[in-house]
Order: structure tokens, then sequence, then C-alpha cells
């Protein structure tokens, strides 16, 4: 693997409303590449801490508003993984809805994956990205994944996540993450799955790092 600086790094952002397939993405994306050549950075490592908070009060953060993130420090470490250098990244509890003391040492790669629902919200985060992905998937279907993930995952009662659909969820994407997909330059339809739309990003991928050795 080459010394790593800007010329030979990709970074990619991969946006996309609760439920709708990032991961999946995310996912092929690593098993194309090399081992060891991909770091993954997700966006809700860098919730805002609140251990100043009371915990009743930290309970109600709406972790779908941009005003839940760290944007400071998550702009700050994407700067220096580009500039070659290693970060600590922080890592969050829902249970106690703040930063951990644990972080997480993570070393520059050929490939870094900035990935969550508002991944390419932010200017000067999306100003470092060499490729913007959003992974677009209907509501209905947002809707079931949601479900289906939360009551297995998380045990959390259906009606409960009905609630939370229709007062959160879904306000805050119609409002915040939908008018992102504005600044990808890859839209992948059908939560990830259109193999086709997959495998032309992988290609494009692995063309960059190419012309970058």
């Amino acid at each position: 693997m080459n010394t790593l600086n800007e010329e030979n790094m990709l970074i990619i952002g991969i946006a996309g409303g609760t439920g709708s397939g990032k991961t999946t993405v995310v996912n092929k994306i690593v098993e194309a590449l090399p081992e060891n050549s991909v770091a993954i950075i997700p966006q809700d490592s860098y919730y805002n801490d609140q251990s100043h908070l009371p915990l009743d009060v930290r309970r109600k953060t709406n972790f779908d508003h941009p005003s839940a993130f760290d944007w400071k420090l998550f702009e700050k470490q994407i700067a220096m993984l580009k500039h070659g250098k290693a970060i600590e990244q922080p890592t969050y509890s829902y249970i106690t809805c703040t930063r951990l003391k644990e972080t997480v040492h993570v070393e520059p790669r050929n490939v870094i994956i900035i990935e969550g629902i508002m991944a390419l919200y932010d200017k000067e985060l999306r100003d470092q990205m060499d490729l913007k992905v959003f992974v677009d998937a209907g509501p209905d279907e947002r809707l079931l994944r949601v479900i289906e993930r939360d009551m297995e995952e998380r045990g959390h009662p259906l009606e409960m996540l009905i609630m939370k659909y229709r007062n959160v969820l879904k306000p805050m994407h119609d409002e915040f993450i939908e008018p992102t997909k504005q600044y990808a330059d890859i839209i992948l339809p059908t939560c990830g799955n259109n193999s086709q739309a997959v495998k032309m990003m992988q290609q494009f991928i692995i063309g960059r790092l190419r012309e970058s050795e």
C-alpha cells in the first residue's frame, strides 16, 4: 500500500434515511476492496456530548435533528484522516444518551467511508468528500425496515415505532435528510439492492484508486 496522502485517498459520503439500506451499500463496497483498505466512520459516533445535562433531559434528544451532532469535531477528524493522521473516534451510548469516555483508534486508509442519515448535510464535511452517495428508498419500505430492525434488535413495541415514525422520523427525514439528495453524485435506488448500480459504483471506486497509484 502506498504512503497515504490526499492524492491517493478516496473519501466517500453515504447518506439516506433510517432503514434505507446504507449499511448494505457500505458492506458491498468493503467486499469489493482489498482487506484493510477501508475505514468506516459512522455519523452516530458524533452525537453531542451531553454529560453535563440531567438524564431525563438527555432522553428527550431528537437524534434525527442536525442539532444533535457535533459537526465541528466531525469535520476536524475527517480532515485529520484526509491529511494522513490517525484519530480517536468518539463513542456514544443510546442508554445514557451521551458520549462515552472510551474512544476508537482509527488509522487513515485508502478509502474513508462516512456513513449516516445526514452524511451529506454539512457543507464543510461535503467539501472534503470525493464521492457523495444517497441511498434512496420509499417511505413504506423504510418504515418496514425500521420496524423489523427495532423490534428484533431492540425489543421496541410496534405501537411505539409507528408513533416515532409519524412524529419524528418522517418529518425529520422530509425536512433535513431528503433535501440532501441534491448534493449526491450517485443516487442508489431500491434500498441499495440494485446490483447493477452498486456494481457500477464499485468499479468507479476501484478505478479511482488505481489512477492514484
